[in-house]
């Protein structure tokens, strides 16, 4: 299970590059359209620059401070890691109460989460669970795979091990990181994201080009992040602001107890 907390952890840490590194290049490339959450498009440029009286970095970081006056939101993740890709999708409440998902690692397997409260049901597929076991007696992976497969197990949220593997729930945490950092990014010009308006803004670090977009339709709002030309492109996408998050325990006939 620790790979894929380093892995979700991987995603996390590119983010934090645009708002975090102190980038010394001048920027202004813009990234690739989005593959996941939607597709950006390219629009015809407005009468008006959208936040025409606020710099790059105050629209980052307004974004950023503004997604915190949401009750709740959806979070897609796709990563195309040398090691291994990853996908993750959770709708999560702000504060981190009630969150849902999955993470999909591909030739790795796949982990579905539940949690509410204090706790955390998750559950593996019999390819995540064998990739984890690897090293162990085939007699005891098969014993795992036979007793834990796609069953619910019930953890507590503040176990070591499990906090790591609710990352993509704890929304203040993650984002808290970002607020104040340094940034050049510029405004690189009007698009839309599954059409909503946006105004995109790109900076680059080395071979790598990081892009936001962010919502023009009143506040900044922080739509889109991500990375192309290095190592890890990344996609990180936040949508559905203020739905209801769909988080219910589990039945008692889907779940196992391994003590």
């Amino acid at each position: 299970m620790r790979r894929v907390a380093r892995t979700a952890a991987a995603a996390v840490c590119t983010l934090s590059v645009l708002t975090l590194a102190a980038c010394g290049s001048e920027g202004g490339d813009t990234a690739t359209d989005a593959k996941k959450g939607g597709a950006a498009s390219s629009a015809a440029p407005a009468e008006k620059e959208p936040f025409a009286d606020m710099s790059g970095p105050d629209v980052i970081s307004a974004a950023f401070k503004n997604i915190h006056k949401a009750t709740s939101l959806r979070l897609s993740v796709d990563m195309r890691s040398t090691d291994a890709p990853m996908k993750a999708d959770f709708s999560t409440t702000v504060d981190g109460a009630r969150c849902a998902g999955t993470t999909d690692m591909g030739a790795g397997g796949s982990m579905s989460i539940i949690k509410i409260a204090e706790t955390v049901y998750m559950k593996l597929d019999e390819t995540m669970l064998r990739a984890q076991s690897e090293g162990e007696s085939e007699a005891d992976i098969q014993a795992t795979v036979d007793m834990v497969a796609d069953h619910w197990m019930a953890e507590k949220a503040s176990d070591p091990d499990t906090k790591d593997m609710i990352g993509f729930c704890d929304l203040k945490s993650l984002l808290s990181e970002f607020e104040g950092g340094d940034t050049e990014a510029k405004k690189a010009g009007t698009t839309t994201l599954d059409g909503t308006p946006a105004l995109r803004l790109t900076e680059k670090d080395g071979e790598e080009t990081y892009s936001v977009l962010v919502s023009t339709e009143g506040d900044p709002q922080l739509l889109q992040v991500s990375s192309t030309g290095g190592d890890e492109p990344m996609t990180m996408t936040f949508s559905d602001f203020d739905k209801p998050v769909v988080a219910e325990k589990p039945a008692a006939k889907d779940m196992v107890d391994v003590g």
